[in-house]
């Protein structure tokens, strides 16, 4: 491992740089800065219903008008199976607005939304490309920035043809050496997940380099691509290579064969996009570097209903875990190589008694090229129940579901509580070829004898080189801002703590109503506390849970002019500039206020601190030191001023119409 000076930039900064609006001249896009961005697609599915009314209320009585109609598409896969009226028409009026504004339509049995977005050409190599889904990491796998966004920012894209982000900070995942037989993709993620579990790339951007890169196939590449959003990460990149330019090609080749009009792959656009395709520069700063031998790898089982906590399939298969649903589906392992795979360890044998398997393909042309090579037809002989292309059982919908008291091994990507079923039901993740086993052995077993080896793996932080740039600030702006630190020391600090449920889904609060219920459930006292003016300090992972917006806006109604916080939950951070309120990370400041006498004694602290925030040199002035902070550029200025981003908006396009 390396500590470079961070003059140079990484891939994904890169990549951001290149899909970025507006920025400056001569600036470079690093880690923590707020770009407004153009992506080459956003993605929404089912979900496309939700989007539409946050669409068109931005358009304030003038008529709604997608900015780009190449930029969105549809893909319909979460509720397939479901054939109620209201569902039909739910799709009926996607595809009807689909077709009124050109885009790009997939309907149900099409596949995941996520797979046809890989196999049809919309992520490309060196593009920045987003869904309204956490599993767009996916697209990572094709040297794709993949990240998603709300609900929210598809609207803008949608209306706009773009919304802000955040370059979150950059972790390289180095892998050495080569995978032993019968390990899998999956076995690699489920190991970096259980290894590396102590939020090592919370809200970061992972990219993959290494030797062990270029032994993996593309399939494996989608499945650890797609579960970095499992390990907590914004999104997974790998570089590109022949692996990828061999898929790249097979597309442009399955185009010609289907006979597309206007395929958005062709060799000549393949060569194109190698002759300017950006890497990693040798002196990129990364704040976290991890390495794994592939070669210490042996599969792995997670769970029950946790994705960190792992378990080596020698040592569970002893304890012989019984299985009652066995899954092989899901946007993560339902590609042809994972149905290959299973059908391997599967043929000729049948599902153990008692035990129900369940399959289905990633996208339609998979389940095709399946039962065509006859993998399909091997696992249904098994007696496995085939189900739509589609996510289903994995989302907990349709047929298939865990029932009370049920356990299940899955080759999908969350075992969460309750998601796949009953909340009294157990989850257990694995690869396919475990999956496969199990459901024949009819309890959690290999498909083959399998080496009980320590995983071995490293990582190391390193600290981020001092910004010495000026920021500009825009009118309306402060330069600055002055206030006694209020000291709320706490990690994890969620949103349920921040504003309880009893005031949620209240309608009918006013602004000053909703900034006294601020905190209560966290602290009784910090009401007595708080006072108007003042800066809140917070912890890591500040506004982790759900993603209720009113956490944010609470604390601004209650009159905290700011928060400073170690770190925070991506969402948090959205929901808060989206509302114009101002969030920055300053870990180093927060390190300093544990340091004093009389930290955390209580849970809300008057520290006696007072602290000038100075937003053009990007530091916090407090007790005779310095402390750096990420610089809020002028895409965050514009969020604060206009009050947040839905007002930010409507002013763009009441401008754009005159």
């Amino acid at each position: 491992m390396s500590n470079p000076s961070g003059e140079g930039q990484t891939l994904l900064e890169k990549i951001t740089q290149s899909y970025a609006v507006d920025l400056a001249p001569g600036a470079k896009v690093r880690a923590g800065a707020y770009v407004s961005v153009r992506p080459r697609h956003v993605m929404t599915h089912d979900n496309t219903s939700a989007v539409i009314p946050k669409f068109e209320s931005m358009f304030d009585g003038v008529e709604p008008k997608i900015f780009d109609p190449k930029q969105p598409v549809f893909g319909i896969d979460h509720d397939i199976q479901n054939k109620s009226e209201a569902n039909l028409a739910k799709y009926r009026k996607i595809e009807d607005f689909a077709r009124k504004h050109g885009i790009d339509f997939y309907p149900a049995g099409s596949g995941i939304a996520h797979q046809i977005m890989a196999e049809n050409g919309y992520a490309l190599p060196g593009t920045f490309v987003v869904g309204s889904d956490s599993h767009s990491n996916l697209y990572g796998a094709l040297a794709c920035a993949g990240t998603p966004v709300v609900r929210t920012d598809a609207a803008a894209i949608w209306a706009t043809g773009r919304t802000w982000w955040q370059v979150p900070d950059i972790v390289r995942v180095t892998l050495e050496g080569r995978l032993r037989a019968g390990v899998s993709g999956k076995d690699i993620i489920i190991a970096l997940c259980g290894l590396f579990r102590n939020d090592e790339v919370l809200n970061c951007a992972v990219e993959f380099q290494g030797p062990g890169v270029a032994t993996l196939s593309m399939d494996q590449r989608m499945t650890i691509a797609n579960m970095t959003t499992e390990w907590g990460a914004l999104t997974g990149i790998f570089p590109y290579d022949e692996v990828t330019r061999a898929y790249l090609l097979s597309r442009a080749e399955r185009f010609r064969e289907r006979g597309d009009r206007h395929p958005r792959l062709v060799p000549e656009r393949i060569r194109e996009m190698e002759g300017s395709f950006p890497a990693a520069d040798d002196d990129a700063f990364y704040a976290r570097e991890i390495s794994l031998d592939l070669g210490s790898i042996v599969p792995h089982v997670a769970g029950p209903n946790e994705v960190k906590t792992i378990t080596s399939l020698p040592e569970i298969e002893k304890k012989k875990v019984a299985v009652q649903k066995a899954y092989l589906l899901s946007c993560v392992n339902s590609r042809l190589e994972d149905i290959a795979e299973a059908a391997r360890v599967i043929k000729g044998k049948k599902v153990a008694p008692g035990v129900k398997m369940y399959l289905a393909a990633a996208s339609a042309e998979i389940e095709s090229q399946a039962r065509k090579l006859g993998y399909w037809g091997d696992l249904v002989a098994a007696g496995a129940k085939p189900l739509p292309p589609g996510c289903g059982p994995c989302i907990g919908l349709g047929e298939g579901t865990l029932e009370k008291g049920e356990v299940a091994i899955s080759a999908t990507n969350r075992n969460f509580k309750g998601r796949m079923g009953d909340r009294e039901s157990l989850a257990y993740l694995a690869s396919p070829a475990v999956v496969a086993a199990s459901a024949v052995a009819g309890y959690i077993a290999a498909p083959e004898p399998a080496g009980d080896l320590r995983l071995a793996g490293e990582t190391r932080i390193n600290r981020r080189p001092a910004s010495r740039d000026t920021v500009r600030i825009i009118d309306g702006f402060p330069k600055s801002l002055r206030g006694e630190v209020l000291f709320a020391d706490k990690d994890n600090l969620n949103t349920d703590g921040i504003y309880g449920k009893d005031y949620t889904y209240r309608d009918d609060l006013t602004p000053e109503q909703m900034g006294a219920a601020a905190m209560l459930n966290y602290d009784p006292r910090f009401q007595e506390l708080a006072r108007k003016g003042d800066i809140l300090a917070g912890g890591w992972n500040f506004g982790s849970g759900s993603s209720r917006e009113q956490a944010a806006t609470a604390l601004k109604h209650r009159g905290l002019q700011m928060i400073v916080a170690g770190s925070y939950s991506q969402t948090y951070k959205r929901n808060a500039f989206n509302n114009g309120y101002i969030v920055i990370e300053c870990p180093d400041l927060i390190t300093w206020l544990r340091e004093r006498p009389g930290a955390g004694k209580q849970p809300t602290v008057r520290t006696g601190v007072e602290a000038e925030v100075d937003f053009a040199s990007s530091e916090i002035r407090a007790g005779g030191r310095s402390f750096p902070f990420p610089a809020l550029g002028e895409v965050a200025q514009k969020l604060v001023v206009a009050g947040g981003f839905e007002a930010l908006l409507r002013e763009e396009i009441k401008s754009r119409n005159g």
